[in-house]
């Protein structure tokens, strides 16, 4: 067998609908820019995304706790963070088309689309507006956050009470985000509508630049640990002309995507910027009182930001295999597998049950195998008696599910199951007893890679 990781964005949107993990968002009325909908395997991948970086970030930690801040916020949280100000993308349009390009990405004084003639560059928000209120001439204007992390540092002060932290600590949140992007692009990877998982890692000013080398190593550790290859991810500081207003130092995490490395996640020394920004603005101390000194400080932060969005593609390209199975017929068609090598842990359905076929005496040996370990381990368990063994093997396969459990009739005499592995397509015969143990045994994290 011939294994390869021969993946285009084209093959793998094509399996993202086919199988249910990506659909283009309201599709029946000619769908919207950029605008995606996850389906039933996508919303299940997603979740242990979240939950992976959760358990990592705060329930595996002792030194952070979580938020969950409101998405409309005080309009004045923008004006203090630089948000109103600062936060723009230099826009160009084309004479000729109208078309219009972040400056940054055109590589040329021409248009991309026509080679018509480019406008001089101007600045463009990208806050997302709405109003509160019932009529919108007499309405308070408000914004759509365009990130997670302006709700930890305003609510500073009431996790630090709450909580009784000692630097350094952390506050974690995952939420909803938005951006009105000018050139969405790349299926998944930049959107208006995203989701963020951050993290403000409060530190003592002295000890910041130890901190942030920490949290650097950390984040790109966590990404090989669930199966990222290290061929195609790196570590990449950002020059002093790409540093937000904020950061003293940034380094991104990024992948190998098919069209280049792009950024999967940033990890920013933001020093004491926002905590002082919002002291200022707010008329409120966002400080710490520092038991060895007697005197209160203004925290820094070391800032992990990272998308689920672009983190589930970069997980789906990575995973994404075509195997070239050779038959002992040479002059036969060759049979190509795809599958997907999702760690354990990312994997939306971790084991498949299936009954030989849909005979009357496979089915309620099936059913119970199903429904125990449904109850009985904390797997997500799919069952399938719907066309040929090798048809649900293929299917199980391409959506990355570690394991395939099959009753046949010699099940119901032995009262033994057959496990098929994804990876190696090895099988093994196991009494239905042991079931339970050795799927939870292999779903540990130095079980299935």
């Amino acid at each position: 067998m011939e294994d390869s990781n021969n993946v285009t964005m084209e093959k793998l949107i094509s399996l993202c609908k086919r199988r249910g993990f990506v659909f283009q968002g309201s599709e029946i009325y000619g769908g919207l820019a950029n605008s995606w909908d996850y389906g039933p395997l996508g919303v299940e991948m997603r979740r242990n995304i979240r939950n992976e970086w959760w358990n990592n970030i705060v329930r595996q930690r002792d030194d952070v706790v979580g938020l969950e801040a409101a998405i409309i916020m005080n309009p004045k949280v923008w004006e203090a963070s630089g948000h109103l100000q600062g936060f723009t993308d230099p826009l160009v349009e084309c004479k000729n088309c109208q078309g219009r390009f972040r400056e940054d990405q055109v590589e040329s004084e021409n248009c991309p689309e026509c080679d018509g003639d480019l406008g001089p560059p101007r600045q463009f928000n990208l806050m997302l507006k709405t109003f509160l209120g019932p009529l919108e001439e007499t309405a308070s204007t408000v914004y759509m956050r365009p990130e997670t992390a302006q709700g930890m540092f305003v609510d500073f002060l009431n996790v630090l009470t709450s909580s009784r932290k000692k630097l350094p600590f952390g506050i974690a949140q995952i939420g909803k985000s938005f951006r009105n992007e000018i050139t969405p692009h790349n299926f998944i990877f930049r959107t208006r509508e995203f989701e963020q998982m951050e993290m403000e890692y409060f530190v003592h000013p002295t000890t910041d630049e130890n901190w942030h080398s920490y949290w650097i190593q950390e984040r790109f550790k966590w990404y090989i640990d669930h199966g990222i290859k290290e061929k195609n991810i790196r570590i990449r500081p950002h020059e002093s002309d790409e540093l937000s207003h904020y950061s003293k130092a940034t380094s991104d995490i990024e992948y190998l995507f098919p069209w280049g490395w792009g950024e999967l996640e940033g990890i920013a020394n933001r020093t004491n910027f926002d905590l002082q920004a919002h002291s200022e603005a707010s008329g409120q101390k966002l400080v710490y009182f520092d038991e060895e000194t007697k005197s209160h400080i203004t925290p820094y932060v070391i800032e992990p930001a990272a998308g689920v969005d672009r983190m589930m593609l970069a997980f789906m390209l990575d995973a994404y295999r075509e195997e070239t199975i050779q038959k002992d017929n040479k002059s036969a068609k060759q049979d190509v597998r795809t599958y997907l090598k999702f760690h354990s842990s990312i994997a939306p359905i971790t084991v498949g049950i299936l009954p030989l076929s849909r005979n009357e005496k496979l089915i309620p040996l099936s059913q119970k195998i199903y429904k125990d370990l449904r109850i009985n381990t904390h797997l997500n368990i799919n069952y399938d008696d719907a066309q040929s063994i090798g048809r649900r093997y293929r299917r199980f396969d391409e959506i990355g599910t570690p394991y395939c459990v099959t009753i046949d009739f010699d099940s119901l005499d032995d009262q033994q199951v057959t496990i098929r592995d994804r990876d190696t397509l090895s099988q093994k015969r196991l009494p239905i007893i042991e079931l339970s143990q050795y799927l939870e045994d292999k779903m540990k994290p130095n079980g299935i890679a």
